[in-house]
């Protein structure tokens, strides 16, 4: 088959990866094509918890017959080593495929580079680091997450025309189709994290309450140096239903007790100037699956993590309103600082109505 040809069935791999990107857990969102006599047979995606890989559920869609001498394209290497499912590069080969072509060596130690030689060992025809360029912009958060053993964390922030990010009286500064667009960012991660002073303030769901995304609402991580946490809070209350994880410093077993009482998940947190030691709550989210993560955390928590350098993107919503005497917690300088700490800026209006969406990243 023509490098030409390749590159068009690859190219649908990575697509097939990009449109369940942040939809599956803490594993990668890979593509698997399959082509024979220049058909395409099947295809599959990377189950929504993670499982199964999307090799095997393309080539689950086939009969014996079908697999055989076929061509397999996928975004990612298949994995070789044994977890929670059986090595995909086994089932490739047990189906007897007589190519697989795939975009990018696994940055997983586990399995990375290994695909290669095990498959040639097998006399099946493996072609790798087709349209590498374009898979790695698509995995460039896994790719990050797996070296730094750190979650990959995004910013989100809804302002005023005039810089505030809270009104008196109206829990919302921006439009309908802005909160849409925020819902999908909290589907597409593993994680919020907030403060319980948003939580004491607001009483929020942090769910996400768009038709058909719904089960995808990620897990929550509550930071609370001292247990100040109201205990009838929506999040407590519900944390049975949804994984909810906080972060403290103080000694108080009697609250302590009640709050795992209710499900949730204690982590006992050492302190770095003054503060809760932020790079000990990434290291333990990422000991606990989390390979994403989004801040709701209002003026001091983002502002924080701006300065010391968290962020590895930013969305910043705006409002056309001026909200003057309406308005609590100022930020004038957000959108210079957040010009100095990233070098891409991309400006999205067409479809927020007046509102707008600056991505920093």
């Amino acid at each position: 088959m023509s490098i030409k040809k390749d590159k068009y069935y690859i190219r649908l791999a990575n697509n097939l990866a990009l449109n369940r990107d942040g939809y599956t857990g803490p594993n990668p969102s890979v593509g698997a094509v399959i082509v024979k006599n220049d058909e395409i047979i099947s295809f599959g995606n990377t189950g929504f918890s993670g499982r199964p890989h999307a090799e095997v559920n393309a080539l689950n869609k086939l009969s014996k017959k079908e697999k055989k001498n076929s061509t397999i394209y996928i975004s990612l290497e298949p994995c070789s080593h044994y977890g929670k499912t059986h090595p995909c590069v086994n089932e490739i080969i047990k189906s007897n495929v007589k190519r697989v072509i795939y975009s990018i060596n696994d940055i997983d130690q586990r399995s990375s580079g290994k695909a290669y030689k095990i498959l040639k060992s097998k006399n099946i025809k493996v072609k790798k680091n087709l349209l590498k360029n374009f898979s790695s912009k698509i995995y460039k958060n896994y790719i990050y997450s797996k070296k730094k053993k750190l979650p990959y964390v995004y910013g989100k922030l809804a302002l005023s025309k005039d810089f505030y990010i809270k009104e008196k009286k109206n829990l919302y500064i921006t439009n309908e189709h802005s909160r849409k667009v925020a819902h999908i960012l909290r589907s597409k991660v593993n994680c919020i994290l907030t403060t319980y002073k948003t939580i004491n303030d607001d009483n929020p769901k942090l769910n996400c309450r768009i038709d058909g995304l719904n089960d995808l609402s990620p897990y929550v991580a509550i930071l609370d140096k001292n247990l100040n946490i109201k205990k009838n809070s929506f999040l407590i209350s519900n944390a049975k239903k949804n994984k909810t994880y906080l972060f403290y410093n103080k000694h108080d077993d009697e609250t302590v007790n009640y709050l795992k009482s209710k499900k949730v998940k204690m982590i006992y947190t050492p302190i770095s100037n003054e503060d809760l030691d932020f790079n000990f709550i990434l290291k333990s989210l990422y000991k606990h699956e989390i390979s994403s993560v989004l801040v709701e955390g209002g003026k001091s928590l983002t502002c924080s993590l701006l300065k010391n350098d968290f962020f590895n993107e930013f969305y910043l919503f705006t409002s056309p309103k001026y909200l003057k005497n309406k308005g609590l917690l100022k930020v004038s300088n957000i959108k210079s600082n957040l010009t100095k700490k990233f070098k891409n800026i991309k400006f999205n209006e067409t479809f927020l109505d007046k509102d707008n969406l600056i991505h920093y990243y």
